[in-house]
């Protein structure tokens, strides 16, 4: 999990709100570490760890990139639970901002 990346949702973290959109990251670490790594951010959204890798198995990221861990996407869930987009990245650093996501027509207005 990015730290920066977790930063800067932060900082933009009441922009989603005014857009009625709930954030939420999910690590591949245990309880305790994502939950420092979420005091490090200063998130107040929630930051759920996944040890197992369940989550990330289930959506299909895990070891993608071939380095044994989570490759960082990006997930827009509808209300109804749908994904209505979805980033995957090919490579660790390319990851959209929060602005990009904010413009993203998929989120409510």
């Amino acid at each position: 999990m990015c730290r920066n990346q977790l930063v800067e949702l932060q900082e933009n973290y009441q922009a989603f709100k005014a857009r009625n959109v709930e954030v939420l990251a999910i690590s591949m670490d245990r309880e305790s570490d994502a939950k420092q790594m979420a005091d490090l951010a200063k998130a107040q959204y929630p930051v759920l760890p996944d040890p197992t890798g369940a989550i990330v198995r289930r959506y299909g990221v895990f070891n993608l990139l071939g380095d044994s861990v989570a490759a960082p996407a990006t997930y827009i869930v509808a209300k109804s639970g749908a994904v209505t987009w979805d980033h995957i990245p090919r490579d660790i650093a390319d990851r959209p901002t929060s602005v990009q996501l904010l413009q993203r027509p998929e989120l409510p207005k």
